[in-house]
């Protein structure tokens, strides 16, 4: 058996016109007729494509932007990054006195190059926040995280990955590597 996709089998359903439902004397124009409006697609159809496609349309409606330091690539290569540390990386979590330790690695050379990027870089970004400790090192295959904080139940429940997305500072921030600019200095 073959499927359809929801979409098609979506358009397919006949849709009752505004004349179809109005009783017959509404038929001489004594009555308005509602329009029937149906929305066009907003989705990019990836999420780092999508991401990417409202960073340049923010880019491009912003008279000031400085095309000669834009850089879409590093962009890219920061959602790249992401992709590998969420869905690719292997995390073990060891509970500590206040919190957690996670060791994130990957045997994928790629990944474990994301991994030493992005952890060191997040601690940059989010080290105080929430009363947090964040420190992070290299290791062997990849990079530790270490987060202590008044909370350590919810450090331990979020998780390394939880703890990846809090805050949002995430947009700001991918305008900012587009924009040419280097956020994971301070």
């Amino acid at each position: 058996m073959k499927l359809i996709p929801m979409t098609l089998l979506l358009a397919m359903i006949p849709f009752a016109s505004p004349a179809q439902d109005m009783p017959e004397h509404a038929h001489s124009g004594h009555m308005a007729q509602p329009a029937i409006s149906i929305a066009a697609p907003r989705e990019g159809g990836q999420s780092a494509f999508a991401a990417i496609q409202e960073i340049v349309a923010i880019l491009m409606a912003d008279p000031t932007t400085d095309w000669s330091i834009v850089d879409i690539a590093a962009l890219r290569q920061h959602l790249v990054d992401m992709d590998n540390v969420t869905l690719r990386a292997q995390v073990e979590t060891q509970e500590i006195e206040g919190g957690a330790r996670f060791v994130v690695t990957s045997d994928d050379p790629a990944v474990m190059t994301s991994v030493r990027t992005m952890v060191p870089a997040h601690v940059t970004t989010m080290n105080g926040v929430n009363d947090w400790a964040m420190q992070a090192e290299e290791t062997e295959g990849g990079a530790v995280l270490t987060v202590t904080g008044p909370d350590a139940a919810r450090i331990r429940g979020l998780g390394f990955i939880g703890l990846m997305t809090v805050g949002m500072h995430h947009q700001t921030h991918h305008l900012a590597l587009a924009s040419g600019e280097n956020p994971h200095e301070k």
